[in-house]
C-alpha cells in the first residue's frame, strides 16, 4: 500500500527517488519515450491487420442433439411399464460426448463425406517436402501413405471436430470447422445422423443378441422340464401317491380319510339326535301329553282318534248336566274316552321304540366308521414320508417350468424388437446445421484490437524495464546525490535533522528565527545561525528540524520560571527553541513505567504551534532520545493522511497492522506513526484498543512519545482523558503565564487523566519575555511536579 511518511526528509537527507520509480516519474518516462511505445504498437497492429486479411477463413457448422428416452408404452415389456425410465445425468451426457468422438464413427463419417483426396484433410494430397522425404528415408519419420486414408485423416478430423454439452442440459452440440462452408454444415449433420444410427444399431444388436441367447437356453430348459415332470409321475405311481386331479391335488388316501371323517361326524350327529328325541317323548308320555308329540300328532290315525276323543268329551259334558256319574250313559262315554287315550299312548310308545331303534342303528354306524377312519389314518401316515420326496420333485419341476415360461416371454419380446427400427434411439436431432455465411475464424476486429492492446502493454513494459535497469533515478541524479552526501558529511551535527512533522512545519508554522533573535543570548545567536544557514540554503522551500536549545519546565500557580539566559548558560547543550537535556533528565528520574520491562510513555501536549522551520517539542524530544534508545513518535490528532495511507487511527480501528503504520526514518533509530485516514475521534471511542496499542509499542520501544496538538478542541480533550492514564509523563508545551486560566484548565485536565507526572515546558523566547523571577526561584527548583 503506498504511504506518505509522517516525517518528511530535508534536503540534507537522501532523496526519495533513490528507492524506486514513483508514479509522477513513471508518467514522465512514458511521455519522453512515446516513440518507443507508438511505433511497436503500430507495427503490431499493422501485422494483425495483414494476418486477418491473408489467413484463409474457416466456417463452423453446428448441429444439436437432444438425449432423451424415446421408448413408448407399446414398445416396453410388461415389467418395464410399471417402472419409471432412468433419468439421463451429467455422467451419461459426458459418456455420449465420447461416443460421438469415437474412432469408429469418425471413420464412417470420413467415408460418408469423401474426405479422402481433400487437400484440407488428407496430408498426402499436397505431397511431401524435401525435409520430410529425407526423414522418411533415414527412418526418423513414417510414410503417411502406408496407412489407410481414414487413418491418415483422423488427426485433422478430430482437430476440426468439437462436441460439448450445452451447459447443464441434455443437449449435445456438434461443431465442425472447415474452409468450405457447405462441407462444415454437411459434416455436422452427417456426424449427428451417424451417432443416432449407431444408437439404433446398438439397440437392435442388443435385442438380437438377447433373442439368440434366449432361444438356445429355451431348448435346454424344455428338456429339463420334461425330465423333472417325468420323475414326479414315476415316483407317485411307484409309491401309490395317486392324485385325484381335483382342485386341492391331495393324494387318494388323504382324500378318503377326509370323507370317512365327514361320515363319522354325521353318524354321531344322527345318533345324538335320535337319542334325544326318544328321551323327550318318554317324558311327555309320563306327563300325559302324548298327543302333543309331533310324530304322534302328525299320524293320520292319531289325528282321527284325537278328533273322536274331543267329540266324546263334548257329549260327556252335555250329558253331565242332566245325568249323574253313575248313569250308564255317562259311564259309556267315560269308557270310550279312556279307550281313545290308551290308543294315543300306545301310538306314542310305538314312536319311542322306533326312535330308539334308529339310535342304536346310528351308534353301530358310528362304531364302524370310527374303525374305518383309524385304519385309513394308518395308511395316510405311512404315505406322508413318500409325499415329502414327491413335493420336492414337484417343486423342482415347477421351478423349471416357471423359468421356461419366463424365457419364452422374453424371447417373444426380444424377437419383436429384433426388427429394424423396432426400438427408437434415445436421441434425436433438434437443430440441423445450415451453411454458415460468416466465418468463425478469424474475427478481424477483436484480433486487431487485442494485438494493439498487447503491443501497447509490452511496449510500455519494455520502456519501464529499460529505464529501471539503465538509470532508475534519472540522468545525473546519482552523481548529485553523491555530492550532496559528501557536503552533508562536512556540516555540523546540530545543523542536520533528518525529519520533521509536515503539520508542525507548515500548518502550525511559527517564526522561530525572530523569536530566537529576541532571546538576548550572545552565545546562542552564532549557534542558531550556524545551524540554520545550511538548511535554508539546501532546501529553501522545505522545513527542517532545528536543534533543541533551552527549556523551562514549570507548573501552574506556585511555580517559578527561570529566564532564558540563565538556563541557556547552565544547561543548554544544543541550539533551538527548547533545552532538552534537563527535560530528558527529569523524564528519566521521574516515575517509571507501570509495566516491568516496558518503555516509558510520554505525552507532549503542544498548546502552541512550532516555529517556522522548526519541529515541535514532540519531534525534538524524540530526536534527542533516539540517539541512545529506540523511540517511536505518535501523532494523535494531526492532519489526516490520504485515502491510500494508514496510521494510528487505522491501527486502533482494526483496519491496518503495525507493520503497515510504523515508518522508519532513514539514518536514524527514530520511528514514526502518522495520525491515519480514520477520524481521530476513534481514539476516544476505542479506549481499550488504544491502551492495547500503546502497551504493545511500550513493549517494543524504549520511549513512546505521543504528540497531541490543539488541546482546546473537544476531540483533543477526549483523547487526553483516555490516553492520560497510559502515560508516565505528560508535558504541556505552552508560552502562557503560569496563572493563565486556559493553562490551569489544561493542567487540571491532564492531572485528572491519571498521568504519572505533569510538566509544563516553555520555550526560550517566551522565557526571555517573562517577568523577572523572585530570588527564591534561583534555588533548586528549575523543574517541578504539580504544585497540587
Amino acid at each position: 500500500m503506498p504511504r506518505s511518511s509522517l516525517f518528511e526528509p530535508t534536503r540534507d537527507a537522501s532523496p526519495a527517488g533513490s528507492e524506486g520509480l514513483g508514479l509522477s516519474q513513471l508518467a514522465g518516462v512514458l511521455r519522453r519515450s512515446w516513440r518507443w511505445i507508438v511505433v511497436p504498437t503500430a507495427l503490431v497492429t499493422i501485422g494483425a491487420i495483414a494476418f486477418v486479411q491473408v489467413v484463409s477463413p474457416r466456417y463452423t457448422g453446428e448441429a444439436k442433439i437432444l438425449l432423451e428416452s424415446r421408448d413408448t408404452p407399446y414398445t416396453r415389456t410388461a415389467q418395464e411399464r410399471g417402472e419409471q425410465p432412468q433419468p439421463i445425468d451429467e455422467q451419461a451426457v459426458a459418456s455420449q460426448v465420447q461416443v460421438v468422438m469415437s474412432r469408429d464413427l469418425a471413420r464412417e463419417a470420413i467415408r460418408r463425406l469423401s474426405l479422402a483426396g481433400n487437400a484440407e484433410f488428407d496430408p498426402g494430397v499436397a505431397g511431401f517436402g524435401p525435409l520430410q522425404r529425407a526423414l522418411m528415408m533415414i527412418g526418423l519419420a513414417k510414410n503417411p501413405m502406408e496407412r489407410p486414408p481414414e487413418e491418415r485423416m483422423l488427426e485433422t478430423y478430430f482437430d476440426r471436430l468439437t462436441v460439448y454439452p450445452a451447459g447443464k442440459s441434455r443437449i449435445l452440440t456438434v461443431e465442425f470447422r472447415s474452409k468450405d462452408a457447405h462441407l462444415a454444415a454437411q459434416a455436422a449433420n452427417t456426424i449427428a445422423e451417424l451417432y443416432i444410427a449407431s444408437l439404433d444399431a446398438a439397440k437392435t444388436d442388443t435385442a438380437r443378441y438377447a433373442s439368440t441367447w434366449l432361444g438356445g437356453n429355451i431348448e435346454t430348459l424344455r428338456t429339463r422340464v420334461a425330465e423333472a415332470e417325468a420323475k414326479v409321475e414315476t415316483y407317485r405311481a411307484s409309491h401309490g401317491l395317486i392324485a385325484t386331479g381335483g382342485a386341492s391335488g391331495q393324494p387318494l388316501g388323504a382324500q378318503q380319510l377326509g370323507e370317512l371323517s365327514t361320515q363319522l361326524s354325521q353318524a354321531r350327529t344322527a345318533k345324538a339326535d335320535l337319542a334325544g328325541r326318544a328321551r323327550l317323548i318318554k317324558e311327555m308320555i309320563k306327563d300325559g301329553r302324548a298327543f302333543e308329540i309331533p310324530d304322534v300328532a302328525n299320524n293320520e290315525i292319531i289325528r282321527r282318534t284325537v278328533e273322536q276323543r274331543i267329540t266324546l268329551r263334548n257329549q260327556l259334558a252335555l250329558e253331565s248336566r242332566t245325568l249323574l256319574s253313575a248313569h250308564p250313559r255317562i259311564k259309556e262315554l267315560t269308557a270310550q274316552i279312556s279307550d281313545l287315550d290308551a290308543q294315543i299312548k300306545a301310538t306314542a310308545e310305538r314312536v319311542v321304540r322306533t326312535l330308539e331303534n334308529d339310535a342304536r342303528i346310528a351308534e353301530a354306524r358310528v362304531e364302524s366308521l370310527g374303525a374305518a377312519v383309524d385304519a385309513q389314518r394308518e395308511v395316510v401316515s405311512k404315505g406322508n414320508s413318500s409325499e415329502v420326496q414327491l413335493r420336492a420333485l414337484e417343486r423342482e419341476a415347477k421351478a423349471q417350468r416357471e423359468q421356461l415360461e419366463s424365457y419364452l416371454a422374453r424371447y417373444r419380446e426380444a424377437s419383436a424388437r429384433d426388427a429394424e427400427s423396432a426400438a427408437p434411439a434415445d436421441a434425436r436431432v433438434v437443430s440441423r446445421a445450415i451453411t454458415p455465411e460468416t466465418p468463425s475464424f478469424p474475427k478481424k476486429l477483436p484480433i486487431v484490437l487485442l494485438a494493439a492492446v498487447l503491443g501497447l502493454l509490452f511496449s510500455m513494459g519494455g520502456v519501464i524495464a529499460h529505464h529501471l535497469l539503465g538509470d532508475p533515478d534519472g540522468p545525473g541524479r546519482r552523481r548529485r546525490r553523491e555530492e550532496e552526501s559528501e557536503a552533508e558529511a562536512e556540516r555540523p551535527a546540530y545543523g542536520r535533522q533528518p525529519f520533521a512533522f509536515p503539520e508542525a512545519s507548515l500548518a502550525l508554522a511559527r517564526q522561530g528565527a525572530s523569536a530566537t533573535a529576541q532571546a538576548g543570548s550572545s552565545d546562542a545567536a552564532p549557534l542558531m545561525a550556524a545551524g540554520a544557514a545550511p538548511t535554508a540554503e539546501a532546501a529553501p522551500t522545505r522545513p527542517t528540524l532545528a536543534p533543541a536549545r533551552t527549556e523551562a519546565v514549570q507548573t501552574p500557580a506556585d511555580t517559578s520560571v527561570a529566564t532564558s539566559a540563565e538556563i541557556s548558560a547552565e544547561t543548554a547543550t544544543d541550539a533551538g527553541a527548547y533545552a532538552l537535556d534537563p527535560l530528558i533528565a527529569r523524564l528519566r528520574t521521574g516515575a517509571g513505567p507501570a509495566r516491568s520491562g516496558a518503555g516509558r510513555a510520554v505525552l507532549v501536549i503542544e498548546a502552541v504551534p512550532a516555529r517556522h522551520r522548526e519541529a515541535g517539542l514532540a519531534v525534538s524530544l524524540g530526536s534527542s532520545l533516539a540517539t541512545g534508545a529506540s523511540v517511536v513518535v505518535l501523532d494523535l490528532n494531526g492532519p489526516a493522511c490520504g485515502a491510500d495511507d494508514v496510521g494510528l487511527t487505522d491501527l486502533v480501528a482494526g483496519e491496518a497492522a503495525f507493520l503497515d503504520v510504523i515508518q522508519s526514518i532513514p539514518g536514524s533509530r527514530l520511528h514514526a506513526i502518522p495520525r491515519g485516514f480514520v477520524d481521530a475521534a476513534v481514539l476516544a471511542e476505542e479506549p481499550q484498543a488504544l491502551a492495547i496499542t500503546l502497551d504493545a509499542l511500550a513493549q517494543a520501544y524504549d520511549w513512546v512519545v505521543c504528540r497531541l496538538g490543539t488541546p482546546q478542541a473537544r476531540t483533543a480533550r477526549d483523547i487526553l482523558a483516555v490516553a492520560g492514564s497510559q502515560m508516565d509523563t505528560a508535558i504541556i508545551a505552552s508560552d502562557r503565564d503560569p496563572e493563565d486560566a486556559d493553562l490551569l484548565d489544561l493542567y487540571a485536565l491532564a492531572e485528572a487523566s491519571g498521568a504519572g507526572q505533569i510538566l509544563v515546558a516553555q520555550d526560550q523566547a517566551a522565557a526571555a519575555l517573562a517577568p523577572e523571577a523572585p530570588a527564591f526561584a534561583e534555588e533548586a527548583m528549575p523543574l517541578r511536579l504539580s504544585a497540587a
